[in-house]
């Protein structure tokens, strides 16, 4: 409905985010000063200067975000639902974590465990602008619970009454099959082995049941564990197993119009998931890929496959992602955060820092890495890489109102000036003060509106004390004795 005030018509929307300064990542880039942007249901319907939105728009809530830089939704590309639960047990013993996850995930956790942990990871990622996510039902080496659909069914759930969005990525455990899983429940625990074809289905159920779900919020994509016998000779006895599954998988992505992901790429093995397996294409996104052969980045520009680097992530203490190169050569290149554990979270600003920091440090070159292209690559870079540009990473009219305010009157953060580097360098998740999905503010004034915090934080406590009981891993929780005094674990 339109109207006339002041001799000027008037359109109505919802919402008009005012006097902020306005960082639209679109194709322009425009960083407008004293910016706003309207919306009108779950879309943005203009972005541009407050005097020329206020004379155009009649607005049913007008949003003051002087002193605020206004952003669109940030997206993290890479990590693991269960993850957010086994923040740093067992101290740097990367084998005793693997093994943690390993064994919560096939056999102490249950179904409160996966929708806890799911409503923990959304919390800290809503509350650090982390609009649209992607989490891999499972994790450590390659362990997925895909016994039952009724864990990523209640991983869903608390997403969607967080009010994110998540891409959840199912697949196979690693070989070999089958692998002992339990199943807790009111009437007792039951242990079954779950070979390669129950997890299958169990996929394909999820699929059916998840995909689309609240309104598009919730997608599924597949994922596979990464084939690398140069790497970790022990797999080579299971190529057939790797053959076999990648093979009906890339079919059933086909068949739904799926993305696929992998966790853990290194040299060689994407040029081999290309050439052998099928896995590459303009829908796939592959994670951490470090040390990449010319072979390897060859595949991804011949197929528009993606790359996902997680600069924070214990991969990239083993190797380096050759991002600079990437970029140079035409590849979409994303950052993502690798989950909540062992020793890193969801704050994407973060991440942002330590991208820059760790290529500049590898060329001895403070010019790798500008600002600005940090900044696409958790916002319209990480939307290319999932295939959701059209939808979401920029505040253009038509997308999606995906929107994050960052305070920016503080003192890490003055004078307000270059808000672009502001954002990049000095930034926190902290900062983020208002968060905003699809025009449903889901936090305003540092507040979660939608579920109970507090309620949520208590319960994680429960849960994962009852979790690590259950797998008899407590003692993961004490110190190591040579935590403190040396140069060295």
């Amino acid at each position: 409905m339109n109207e006339y005030l002041d001799g000027h018509e008037h359109e109505h929307v919802d919402m008009l985010i005012e006097h902020g300064c306005i960082i639209t990542m679109d194709p322009s880039r425009r960083v407008i000063d004293d910016g706003a942007v309207a919306v009108k249901g779950d879309r943005i319907v203009a972005v541009g200067e407050t005097s020329a939105l206020a004379r155009r728009y009649r607005a049913a809530r007008v949003i003051d975000a002087r002193r605020k830089a206004v952003l669109p939704g940030l997206i993290d590309a890479h990590a693991h639902a269960g993850h957010a639960m086994l923040r740093t047990i067992g101290g740097a013993d990367g084998e005793a974590w693997t093994a943690a996850c390993e064994a919560i995930y096939t056999s102490a956790s249950d179904e409160a465990f996966w929708e806890t942990e799911s409503h923990l990871a959304a919390l800290e990622r809503l509350k650090a602008g982390v609009t649209t996510g992607v989490s891999l039902l499972g994790g450590g080496d390659s362990i997925m619970r895909v016994d039952d659909p009724v864990y990523a069914r209640r991983h869903c759930d608390a997403v969607v009454r967080t009010g994110t969005r998540s891409i959840v990525a199912v697949g196979p455990s690693r070989p070999p099959a089958p692998r002992a899983y339990t199943k807790h429940d009111a009437s007792g625990s039951v242990t079954r082995d779950i070979d390669f074809d129950r997890m299958f289905d169990v996929c394909k159920d999820i699929v059916d049941a998840c995909h689309g779900d609240a309104g598009g919020r919730i997608r599924i994509a597949l994922t596979l564990p990464v084939f690398a016998p140069e790497h970790y000779p022990d797999v080579a006895r299971y190529e057939h197993d790797y053959r076999r599954e990648a093979g009906r998988y890339a079919l059933l992505a086909r068949d739904r119009g799926l993305s696929i992901t992998q966790d853990g790429h290194r040299a060689g093995t994407l040029d081999f998931a290309h050439r052998e397996l099928g896995l590459l294409n303009s829908k796939s996104f592959m994670s951490h890929a470090i040390d990449l052969t010319e072979a390897d980045i060859a595949a991804c520009v011949e197929t528009g496959a993606s790359i996902v680097h997680n600069p924070s992530a214990i991969m990239s203490i083993i190797g380096r992602c050759p991002v600079p190169e990437l970029i140079d050569a035409g590849v979409t290149v994303a950052i993502a955060s690798d989950g909540a554990a062992p020793d890193r979270g969801y704050d994407m600003f973060r991440h942002m820092w330590q991208c820059m920091h760790y290529h500049r440090r590898h060329f001895r070159d403070p010019g790798v890495l500008p600002h600005g292209k940090v900044l696409e690559m958790v916002t319209i870079d990480a939307a290319r890489a999932l295939s959701l540009d059209h939808e979401l990473g920029s505040l253009e009219a038509g997308k999606q109102a995906d929107i994050v305010l960052v305070d920016l009157f503080k003192p890490h953060l003055m004078p307000m000036n270059m808000p672009v580097y502001r954002v990049t360098c000095f930034a926190n998740a902290g900062d983020v003060c208002m968060t905003m999905v699809g025009g449903k503010v889901l936090m305003e004034d540092y507040r979660v509106l939608t579920v109970d915090e507090g309620e949520i934080l208590e319960r994680v406590s429960q849960v994962a004390d009852r979790t690590f009981g259950r797998a008899g891993l407590r003692h993961l929780l004490d110190a190591p004795p040579t935590l403190w005094g040396r140069s060295q674990y």
